[in-house]
C-alpha cells in the first residue's frame, strides 16, 4: 500500500498474481517480467481469473514478439539478460575430454500417455533413443532436477538404468554443471538457453507425441527429428 509500483515475476506461484490483483485494486502500476517464451497468456491466469499487468518487461526479440502477439495493446519493454550473461561468463570453456551429457529436468506438467507424467516420458524417450546423437561415444549421465523438484523424485528412475551411468547433478550452481558438460538436454528448460549461448550442443528431449519444444532459439537440436522414419 506504500509503493507506487510492482515489479513481479510470472512463474507459477499465486504470490505474484496475487500481487498483481492486489496492485490493480489499489492503482498501484503494475510491471510483469516475462523472463522464458511459452505459456504467456496462461502465466496471468488463476482459477479462471485474469489479472493483466499495465507494462510487460521481457529480455530478447524472440519474447518481445511472443508477448507483442498476446498482449496486443499492453507496453512491451526490452532489459537486457544480465542474469543470462553473468551465468554464461561462470562456465568454465569446453575442454576435448569433455564426454558428459547434462540432463536439465523441469516440471512439464503433461502426461500425454497417461503413464508416468511428462518429464519421465521425455526422459525415457531419451535414453531409449541416445544412439541417434551424433559423435555420441562414451558419457556420463548427470541428472540435475530442478528447483521445484522434490528430493528423490528421481531416485527409482536411476536405479532402474543403473548401467547408463547416471547419476544425480551436485555441482553448486548451474553454471558449474554446464561447464562439466558436452552436450546439454531437456524439454525446454531456460537453463538449455544458457547452455546454448556458452556454446554447448543442446538437445530437446520432448518426444514426438508431446508438442514441439517452444524455445525459438537457432541451433537447439530436436532429438525427434533425428529418428529414422517410422521409429517412436
Amino acid at each position: 500500500s506504500e509503493s507506487s509500483t510492482l515489479l513481479s515475476g510470472t512463474g507459477w506461484t499465486s504470490v505474484e498474481h496475487d500481487a498483481r490483483k492486489l496492485a490493480k485494486a489499489k492503482g498501484i502500476h503494475s510491471i510483469a517480467v516475462l523472463d522464458h517464451w511459452v505459456n504467456y497468456p496462461m502465466r496471468f491466469e488463476r482459477n479462471g481469473e485474469t489479472v493483466l499487468p499495465d507494462q510487460i518487461v521481457v529480455t530478447d526479440p524472440y519474447a518481445a514478439v511472443e508477448a507483442k502477439r498476446c498482449f496486443p495493446t499492453l507496453p512491451i519493454v526490452q532489459w537486457p539478460n544480465d542474469y543470462l550473461q553473468e551465468s554464461v561468463k561462470k562456465i568454465r570453456p569446453l575442454q576435448p575430454n569433455d564426454d558428459g551429457i547434462l540432463y536439465l529436468l523441469e516440471p512439464l506438467r503433461a502426461d500425454w500417455t497417461g503413464t508416468r507424467g511428462g518429464e519421465f516420458e521425455a526422459l525415457d524417450f531419451f535414453v531409449n533413443n541416445l544412439q541417434y546423437l551424433p559423435n555420441l561415444s562414451s558419457f556420463t549421465l548427470r541428472l540435475r532436477p530442478h528447483p521445484t523438484d522434490p528430493p528423490g523424485k528421481y531416485d527409482q528412475w536411476i536405479k532402474q538404468h543403473a548401467g547408463l551411468h547416471v547419476q544425480l547433478d551436485d555441482a553448486d550452481s548451474l553454471s558449474e554443471a554446464i561447464g562439466q558438460a558436452r552436450w546439454v538436454v531437456g524439454a525446454e528448460t531456460f537453463a538449455m538457453v544458457v547452455a546454448l549461448t556458452a556454446g554447448r550442443q543442446v538437445v530437446s528431449t520432448l518426444p514426438p507425441w508431446a508438442h514441439r519444444c517452444r524455445l525459438p532459439h537457432e541451433g537447439i537440436i530436436h532429438l525427434r527429428d533425428l529418428l529414422p522414419t517410422g521409429i517412436v
